[in-house]
């Protein structure tokens, strides 16, 4: 038998989730549906994770999306326990060369080495990046504003 207290604590607890996903904003929705198909890929934010390719007039990252080749893979520099992966346009029609910094664990269930295909598709909610042999997304750059409002809105 439940305790009427016990029975007070759950629904408690519950009116509290559902409040809480009424306070998500509305494009988190679609966010977790496609962060879900990502499995346990990691996310950050796309100013602390895309670098060396900028519009120079607006000061903004911009990453095209197709197939780059892993050129090189190194410590992230200041970034403790994080890998620096450094991506080239490997598509005929596209040029262009970034850095990605993306968690350790990011690729510890599918590592990476210099010469692999990574498949970068654009998103809404900012970059999806998957090993092209795998097709599974490892890391999720966010643009920055998703990513603040996410991480205030943690539950």
């Amino acid at each position: 038998m439940v305790s009427p207290v016990t029975k007070l604590l759950r629904n408690a607890a519950f009116a509290s989730l559902l409040a809480a996903s009424f306070s998500l904003p509305a494009h988190a929705e679609s966010f977790a549906s496609s962060a879900s198909s990502a499995g346990s890929a990691s996310s950050g934010s796309v100013s602390d994770s895309i670098g060396g390719s900028s519009d120079s007039s607006s000061g903004k990252k911009k990453v095209a999306a197709g197939q780059y080749r892993v050129i090189d893979i190194a410590q992230a520099p200041g970034k403790a326990g994080k890998v620096r992966l450094t991506l080239r346009a490997a598509d005929a029609g596209m040029s262009g060369e970034f850095y990605l910094d993306v968690p350790n664990r990011a690729l510890a269930d599918q590592p990476l080495a210099a010469g692999n295909l990574v498949d970068v598709r654009e998103r809404a909610y900012g970059y999806e990046f998957a090993n092209v042999q795998t097709q599974r997304p490892f890391f999720l750059a966010l643009h920055d504003d998703w990513y603040s409002e996410l991480r205030s809105n943690a539950l």
